[in-house]
């Protein structure tokens, strides 16, 4: 199959459009350039707020005037995660997309399917002339990713929207009324720098190979964090003697599961076979753990050149207590729906700052207030006893299901009307922008659904194509089916 055949061939169309724009999260600059443009070469009114939150209008069909306004939403931004090995400038370069069988990835980067193809699909129904819907506002909200910065900054009156059919979830067949609530905590720890002895061996580990994901979306799959893999082996290998650590960096983003990590430590000469013996037994012990969900696997040791400075001892070794008690992954199920997370949290990131700062960011997600609470509270607590500067985010508030919504019905109707089979209700242990939107527009009647995605804010990222002709099906179906207002 060539790109120029996938279906539906608007949507694809303006998919790869998009992936020629740069559009990290926090730098969408690009992306509400080409917007405008857009919005203007199609003569649709249309308006950009103080963030960069962009609306288009498109007024309704004859006949169709007096529905219900809907919002179709889409965040603009994208995770940009790349396999270390790929040469890609995610400020500048375009996303290569390539057709593997049934699926859309990318070469070597994520997709940007997420939420890109919200946008693409939102793009395609303003243009589409032989859709019959009654007025739509299309809402494209900045940096979602690292902050829903757009969502935090939308104004009242920005839109004026009914109905809102937020298009960013990931299983086609599915209709989403909840997600959980969220908030970041980050620990700064202090160090000194101290001389490493001349006759120390020095050695980088390691750890890479896994599948990463969705630190909410992906948690309950139990897959491995390379930030704890690698604080259980500095911890094994602590207790052999001398262990200086001279550098240490694992994850990227605080709403991913890290994916790889690696520590420059030095240890007398002595102990070098010991440390490289100790490796090979603790990846033997954690391959066998994870031999289902991550089979890729591997902890590597090389040697390096001498390293002038380490992290002074006391800190490491609060460090990797730290790291080792922080807690990671799902923390409690639901009470209420079967299979949902309620709680969880996720040791993002371990980075060396300027000012000689390590900072370790964690996430941590709910859809009870009081349960995102409490876990935010163990992991301050964790980093305050080994003596960190405790910080946290401002958070977002989570989306409380309503298993009555009218565009639910409707919704649902059409799915089984036009597949012959029921379409799945669930929340979502993500966090998506509908919490937000509904602080400012209480009234929103709102659901989230979309085409299936895998490995998502990884470069395993890939879109089911067959899916995406069924989510247009259905969302065009549903805007045919929107009621009149009263």
């Amino acid at each position: 199959m060539e790109k120029n055949e996938l279906k539906p061939a608007g949507v694809f169309r303006y998919f790869e459009e998009i992936c020629q724009v740069p559009r990290p999260s926090k730098r969408e600059e690009k992306i509400v350039a080409y917007l405008k443009q857009f919005a203007e070469k199609h003569g649709l009114e249309h308006r950009v707020d103080s963030v960069g939150n962009v609306l288009i209008k498109k007024a309704a069909t004859p006949g169709y005037e007096n529905r219900k306004t809907v919002v179709l939403q889409s965040h603009v931004d994208m995770v940009c995660e790349k396999n270390n090995d790929v040469q890609h400038d995610f400020m500048n370069d375009p996303i290569k997309t390539v057709i593997d069988g049934e699926w859309l990835r990318a070469e070597g980067t994520t997709l940007g399917a997420d939420n890109g193809i919200g946008v693409a699909t939102e793009l395609a129904i303003l243009t589409d002339e032989s859709l019959e819907h009654g007025p739509i506002e299309c809402l494209f909200t900045i940096d979602e990713e690292t902050g829903l910065t757009g969502a935090f900054a939308l104004q009242e009156g920005f839109m004026n929207g009914d109905i809102l059919l937020n298009l960013d979830s990931e299983d086609e067949g599915e209709l989403f009324i909840g997600c959980a609530g969220g908030v970041d905590s980050v620990g700064d720890l202090h160090y000194e720098s101290i001389a490493v002895p001349a006759d120390y061996f020095c050695c980088k580990v390691a750890v890479k190979g896994l599948k990463g994901g969705h630190s909410g979306g992906d948690i309950h799959l139990g897959r491995a964090n390379a930030n704890k893999i690698l604080t259980r082996f500095l911890q094994r290998a602590s207790q052999l003697g001398d262990l200086l650590l001279c550098e240490i960096d694992g994850g990227n983003l605080r709403n991913a599961i890290a994916r790889e990590a690696h520590a420059i430590v030095a240890v007398p000469e002595v102990l070098k076979h010991d440390l490289r013996a100790a490796l090979n037994v603790f990846a033997a012990e954690v391959q066998a753990e994870y031999a289902v969900v991550d089979p890729d696997l591997t902890l590597i040791m090389e040697s390096e050149a001498h390293q002038a400075t380490a992290i002074d001892r006391d800190t490491t070794h609060r460090l990797i207590q730290a790291l080792y008690a922080t807690p990671h992954g799902v923390y409690a199920m639901s009470q209420d729906i079967p299979g949902l997370v309620e709680t969880s949290t996720n040791l993002a990131s371990v980075k060396m700052k300027p000012n000689q700062i390590l900072r370790i960011e964690t996430s941590q997600r709910s859809s009870t207030t009081s349960a995102k609470e409490d876990i935010a509270t163990m992991v301050r607590t964790v980093f305050e006893m080994a003596g960190a500067t405790v910080s946290h985010g401002d958070g977002y508030p989570g989306w409380k299901p309503n298993p009555h919504s009218e565009i639910l019905e409707i919704a649902a109707e059409s799915y089984k009307r036009l597949f012959g089979v029921e379409a799945k209700v669930k929340a979502i242990h993500a966090g998506l922008e509908c919490g937000l939107f509904l602080d400012k527009y209480p009234h929103l009647d709102m659901i989230s659904f979309g085409p299936t995605l895998q490995g998502v804010h990884s470069p395993d990222e890939r879109m089911l194509i067959p899916t995406v002709q069924k989510f247009w099906d259905h969302l065009v179906d549903i805007l045919k089916h929107i009621p009149a207002k009263q």
